[in-house]
């Protein structure tokens, strides 16, 4: 009897019927962090990837328009048929108008033309390397980092989830200009900040709320996500992840001999 009393004595408390609800919780917080931080780490490297290829391919896009439209004239004028007129027209209004396009091409042209780097790409001399900003592997670690400790779903008060979302923003902010140092700052001030609020159990009702916006959340990012992979920019990021510049240095050789082609065909048509 004495034995039984004390297996009684030693028995483990019966698990809280909402337990198993808050780890799935947490479990779906967590997963929906990674994912977003995923998805903003991969947002970053389209918005780099679609800069750069605007810098170092846009003037070469706008000379191809351009031989369009010049060819489609020279036949136009040639022929003097209707349909020809027609096409030059419109080959003419797909040219970018030259006012206000140097803030598009990040000074390769302005209102007169081309810059001197852009034409040295053209005809394939040297030309100077478009700025990049690529986060380092250190400034990944620092964002992940910050996002995982500070991120705003892991707040339940409204004054802290401020506080955090405010904090992410920066931290987003330095991330995509790929600047360590201030990232290792953010860091630093984190750490010495108020440490956030151990979360408490909340009732089954607000648990399966939780669950709910997280699903929400999860299938927002999704999109965001397949936006991203579906973009243009993003579709030629996927060609090359691991090396872009090659895949730009490939994309510029086919422009370059795509404009050598329009040019001798203009030449023909004008001699």
């Amino acid at each position: 009897m004495a034995a039984a009393e004390d297996a009684v004595a030693v028995e483990e408390p019966a698990e809280r019927p909402e337990a198993r609800l808050e780890r799935a919780v947490r479990a779906a917080e967590q997963a929906l962090i990674e994912y977003e931080i995923a998805v903003e780490t991969f947002r970053v490297e389209v918005d780099n990837f679609s800069r750069l290829h605007h810098q170092k391919l846009g003037p070469m896009y706008t000379r191809l328009d351009e031989l369009d439209a010049r060819i489609a004239e020279a036949v136009a004028a040639r022929t003097g048929d209707p349909e020809d007129i027609r096409k030059a027209d419109e080959a003419r209004a797909r040219v970018m108008p030259m006012p206000g396009v140097e803030e598009l091409f990040h000074g390769w042209m302005d209102g007169e033309g081309l810059f001197p780097e852009a034409a040295a790409m053209l005809t394939d001399q040297p030309v100077r390397p478009p700025q990049r900003v690529r986060p380092s592997d250190e400034a990944r670690k620092l964002y992940r980092e910050l996002a995982r400790k500070a991120h705003p779903d892991l707040a339940q008060e409204e004054a802290e989830r401020a506080r955090r979302e405010e904090f992410i923003t920066r931290v987003n902010a330095a991330y995509a200009r790929g600047d360590e140092a201030l990232l290792r700052e953010l860091a630093e001030e984190w750490a010495a900040g108020p440490a956030p609020k151990e979360l408490g159990p909340t009732p089954s009702e607000e648990l399966y709320a939780r669950l709910e916006w997280l699903a929400q959340r999860k299938e927002m990012l999704t999109l965001v996500a397949k936006d991203l992979e579906e973009s243009a920019i993003g579709a030629m990021l996927r060609l090359a992840p691991d090396d872009p510049d090659r895949l730009l240095d490939e994309i510029a050789e086919q422009l370059l001999a795509q404009v050598a082609a329009r040019e001798a065909e203009l030449a023909a048509l004008l001699g």
